[in-house]
């Protein structure tokens, strides 16, 4: 079994790490490279990895960070690295078009948490700002981020949801993602924009991830709540080695592929493996309900490989993890929740 990163800085060597599949996909996909929204949870590593398999790949092409970049310190692991980052607000088009002109773009942007009551924030940021993204762009290849709440809940039985399945987004932010989806579709409908959707759940890189969750609850001596009990995870070095591989099947229409895990875990489950790692006797509140959102990689695993950190050695990580007392982003992901409030 691969050793636990100890350190961050080996996690982000090891969550940051290109495969074979990566440099030949930047190969395929000639030109620079922009990460819209890099500041966010996965932007730091797919940007890196990037750049690493840049520099394997040879040539002069360059990667860009475009974030709006409020907190300084968020600059940092990329100053680190030599990437140059650029401040942007992605909503504005005036910003926008100051932008470099780069072939292959990976939007990462938008907001979720905060936003049950602010309906104006979510269009702003999850409707506006990807069709201003998509009309920048439009000769480009783009990977945007999207979420598999756009699914209906299914029951674990089912496998999860398959990319051709009837989106039934549950809840205005799912509803909002539903629309940067329509935005980014509509480019490559009506102008040939070549785009792939990433309908992604869960990914996990040790300070963050439903398995963080978990544990922290169990270190925290809280019950762990099963209403929603069902998940899939996915390791992010895996789930970022997908999503940049994925500018090779970009398309006009649009291409959807699910990025994830290859098996549904029970979140009841995942406690008790947790708690058995860390020396903790779970406790649970509520009921598992009999339908979760629930995604079906099959299609993506076919394509690009099976993910090389499997559920049970992510598993292991996060409990090693936290308790040698690693850091945590703090950032929840409020997996639980079954009306689609956040």
């Amino acid at each position: 079994m691969m050793q636990t990163p100890s350190t961050l800085e080996e996690l982000n060597e090891r969550a940051s790490l290109p495969d074979a599949g990566v440099v030949d996909a930047l190969r395929a996909c000639p030109g620079d490279v922009a990460v819209l929204g890099a500041a966010g949870k996965m932007g730091f590593h797919l940007t890196r990895m990037v750049q690493r398999a840049l520099d394997q790949a040879g040539g002069t092409n360059r990667v860009y960070a475009v974030s709006r970049f409020s907190d300084p310190a968020s600059r940092m692991p990329f100053d680190d690295c030599g990437i140059r980052t650029i401040s942007c607000d992605l909503s504005d088009a005036a910003q926008l078009a100051s932008l470099p002109d780069c072939p292959n773009v990976f939007f990462l942007g938008g907001v979720k948490f905060g936003t049950a009551e602010d309906p104006e924030l979510l269009r702003r940021f999850n409707v506006e700002m990807p069709a201003l993204v998509a009309a920048r762009f439009q000769l480009s290849r783009i990977v945007a981020l999207s979420t598999g709440c756009v699914y209906p809940y299914v029951s674990p039985e089912s496998g999860g949801s398959r990319e051709d399945d009837e989106v039934q987004p549950n809840g205005a932010y799912a509803e909002s993602c539903s629309g940067r989806e329509t935005a980014f579709e509509l480019a490559a409908k009506n102008v040939g924009t070549r785009v792939c959707l990433i309908r992604l759940n869960y990914s996990v890189d040790l300070r963050y991830g439903v398995p963080v969750d978990i544990g922290q609850r169990l270190l925290d001596g809280l019950p762990v709540d099963v209403s929603m009990g069902y998940v899939n995870i996915i390791w992010q070095g895996d789930a970022t080695r997908h999503i940049v591989r994925a500018l090779t099947v970009a398309d006009a229409p649009a291409k959807v592929l699910n990025v994830t895990g290859a098996r549904t875990l029970s979140v009841r489950e995942i406690a008790q493996k947790l708690g058995g790692e860390l020396g903790i006797v779970p406790q649970f509140t509520g009921k598992e309900a009999p339908t979760a959102w629930l995604n079906n990689a099959a299609h993506a695993h076919a394509l690009f490989g099976a993910p090389e950190i499997d559920e049970d050695q992510l598993l292991k990580w996060v409990a090693e993890w936290l308790q040698s007392g690693g850091t945590t982003l703090n950032k929840p992901t409020h997996f639980e929740t079954r009306d689609g409030k956040y």
